[in-house]
């Protein structure tokens, strides 16, 4: 075997499409470097369970979702708190302070050259209240069900739709919503087509796209590589590059080593011994990123007893060694922080009330009647979720607690959490939009098990929590509603299935020569159009 195919065959690449081989072909065995006008990602991609934006929920696809996507209004790259036009070129609220009118941009066209038009936006939108998949509790915070849906979204001739809603929230809300990417807008004259029985073409959409953004999904092989080319159509302009691979390399050491050698541009997701060895190093870069995203446990209430008494739940907050964990384990790649809201948001408390301490742990356990015990304990397995675990088990073992480690596939481990087939696991949570509710809606929602929210899979039913969060929402003073969240966040610091215990801050290491990547706070501002090499 050449040093060529030794390498794609270390990265997975063998047995992906042929046009992806080709691409691929152009890297040299001694002086490697990726093809022109193509930009190769090394990262993991084992999260990805599907490229649907109505059932996308996991890092890979979200971050995905802005290159093959637009929706009717988005954040502005350089401010989150700012919300600008997408394909709609304006908007207007109506009078009755529960519905916005929309001017579709003129000329907008989907990558396979259709026009856009009110019939995309009704079924886009309604779409992910039908299919109900992961996200789906987004767009229910407007009170859209399946059986108001068609009526809250209607055409008011071709370049106009109207969005009303039956939730006690206001238009500033609502866009907030609208920014997410589980309401981007795709293509229904492609999609529809596609729909086997009533899946309105999500099996379809799972491993293709059908968007208006800058790239189109070409080729999908699972565990292997996501090929993007460019939509040089795309409303918002033709991206510089032809495309883009996100080749998965799930090996974090693997990573460092195609970014030092040139056969990838961009590797994300390293560990912070490999990003210290290469900051200084010739021909890459690091970039530090501010992120939204918030490290927590879940513990299933509903698993066993155990897990299901409160006295745990607080045990828990004193077995985990925050600072050791940020400081000598990750190295400043996260910082400690113990509640739900990340800081950047409004509202978000700053004080970290724990600490590590065996003995007040042990006595809350013993104060229960909750003796040794063996839990469960599966992780993602890849960096820095199974370095975190593995702190978690020694710390957790001094009170007599024995957490079982089962590395596994994240979208495989996503999938049990969702379905409530695990006891105790480490999961990272990301806003959906920029605005408080997003997080609470997650956490602090669960009146009856209808939407499925974090504290759904927590088993955890929280009617008077969920009416708080939704006077919260309501609330239109600013410094009441933060005060609001801060209370919300005080209640479920000191006592819920949840230990939160960072935010995160991302480190991409780049190729010198590439330029005009750009990122923001939340997990989706991921852009690669304006990237040039």
């Amino acid at each position: 075997m050449s040093g060529l195919a030794r390498r794609m065959a270390s990265l997975g690449v063998l047995g992906v499409a042929v046009s992806t081989l080709t691409l691929l072909a152009a890297l040299r065995p001694v002086h490697a470097e990726t093809p022109p006008g193509v930009l190769v990602v090394a990262q993991s991609i084992d999260d990805a369970v599907s490229f649907d934006p109505a059932e996308g929920f996991e890092l890979t696809t979200v971050q995905s979702f802005n290159n093959l996507y637009q929706r009717l209004v988005q954040t502005d790259r350089a401010d989150a708190n700012k919300i600008v036009p997408g394909l709609a070129a304006s908007w207007e609220a109506g009078s009755d302070g529960k519905s916005l009118i929309f001017a579709l941009q003129k000329d907008a066209k989907f990558a396979s050259g259709n026009p856009l038009r009110p019939e995309d936006v009704i079924f886009s939108l309604s779409r992910v209240v039908k299919l109900n998949k992961s996200p789906a509790f987004i767009l229910n915070e407007l009170g859209w069900t399946a059986d108001n849906v068609d009526k809250s979204i209607q055409k008011i001739d071709d370049a106009h739709v109207k969005l009303s809603w039956q939730a006690d929230v206001g238009p500033a809300f609502a866009l907030a919503i609208l920014t997410a990417p589980v309401s981007s807008i795709v293509d229904a004259a492609t999609v529809a087509p596609q729909a086997s029985g009533d899946d309105l073409g999500n099996g379809w959409l799972k491993t293709h796209s059908a968007g208006s953004g800058p790239f189109k999904i070409t080729n999908y092989t699972p565990h292997e590589a996501l090929v993007l080319d460019a939509n040089d159509s795309s409303p918002g302009g033709a991206p510089k590059l032809k495309s883009v691979i996100l080749r998965n390399v799930p090996d974090a050491a693997a990573r460092r080593l195609v970014i030092e050698q040139g056969d990838a541009d961009i590797a994300r997701g390293l560990a912070s011994d490999q990003i210290e060895a290469l900051k200084g190093k010739s021909g890459v870069k690091v970039l530090a990123v501010p992120s939204a995203r918030s490290d927590y446990l879940l513990i299933n209430t509903k698993a066993n007893a155990t897990l299901g008494n409160p006295a745990f739940w607080e045990a828990a907050r004193y077995l985990v060694d925050y600072d050791g964990i940020a400081n000598n384990l990750l190295r400043g790649q996260s910082q400690v922080h113990q509640s739900f809201l990340p800081v950047g948001f409004p509202g978000a408390l700053t004080d970290n009330p724990y600490k590590l301490d065996v003995a007040k742990a042990k006595k809350i356990l013993a104060d229960a009647g909750i003796g040794p015990a063996t839990i469960a304990f599966p992780v993602f397995n890849e960096a820095p979720f199974l370095q975190i675990a593995q702190s978690l088990q020694s710390t957790f073992a001094q009170a007599g607690i024995t957490l079982d480690i089962q590395p596994g596939v994240t979208s495989e481990i996503y999938a049990k959490a969702r379905a409530g087939q695990y006891q105790f696991t480490l999961r990272y949570w990301i806003p959906d939009y920029f605005d408080a509710n997003s997080n609470a809606s997650a956490f602090a929602v669960n009146r009856d098990n209808t939407h499925n929210t974090v504290a759904k899979q927590a088993g955890w039913v929280i009617p008077e929590l969920s009416d708080r969060t939704a006077a919260a929402v309501k609330e239109q003073d600013p410094a009441r509603r933060a005060a609001l969240y801060e209370e919300l966040q005080r209640d479920l610091q000191k006592s819920s299935p949840f230990v939160f215990i960072l935010q995160g801050s991302d480190q991409v290491v780049l190729r010198d020569g590439i330029k005009g990547y750009a990122q923001g706070l939340n997990a989706d501002q991921v852009y690669y159009d304006q990237v040039d090499k």
